[in-house]
């Protein structure tokens, strides 16, 4: 399987990356501790971002002390993909928010209501990036566009979000 993931991470300074190896990830916990190893310890924000083959895509948010917070863009790569497994278990948890996000989207507009909750659709915490530029109506609005690859996703909300340049530098090295 051919992946991209890179670990973001935001300081006082402004946004650095580094690409990342999962290949001997197990768990939620080993990627967390990878990406933290990446990020450092004075990154206010560190994100993961993950995309596998042109498919799919996956968020891992780690602020501080807090909880991580997961958004994978296809929820059948569970089944598929060991680090889709891993990210959709975790993704998967954080899925009973998902009830207010539908009641929200059914009162935008009726057709995004038909496009959340399929085997295919996004899982997890789609508001994980709200505050740095990308709501998260907006991810899933990205994800569900036709002809959208993983990768001009991730590098829309990166923009968005003030770290575009570390991560044009990364896929470019």
């Amino acid at each position: 399987m051919s992946y991209f993931a890179a670990a973001l991470a935001r300081r006082s300074t402004g946004w650095s990356g580094e690409e990342i190896d999962l290949d001997e990830v197990e768990d939620l916990d080993g990627v967390i501790e990878v990406l933290r190893q990446s990020a450092g310890d004075d990154a206010d924000v560190a994100l993961l971002v993950f995309e596998e083959n042109d498919e799919w895509l996956g968020i891992v948010r780690v602020d501080e002390d807090a909880d991580p917070r997961v958004f994978v863009s296809d929820g059948r790569v569970v089944e598929t993909s060991s680090i889709g497994a891993i990210l959709g278990e975790a993704a998967a948890v954080e899925d009973p928010d998902d009830g207010d996000e539908e009641s929200e989207d059914a009162e935008d507009d009726d057709d995004d209501e038909e496009s959340i909750g399929g085997p295919g659709d996004p899982i997890g915490d789609a508001d994980l990036l709200a505050d740095l530029g990308t709501s998260g109506a907006r991810l899933l609005t990205l994800c569900a566009e036709e002809g959208q690859l993983p990768a001009d996703i991730l590098s829309a909300v990166c923009e968005s979000a003030g770290c575009g340049d570390a991560l044009e530098s990364l896929r470019e090295a």
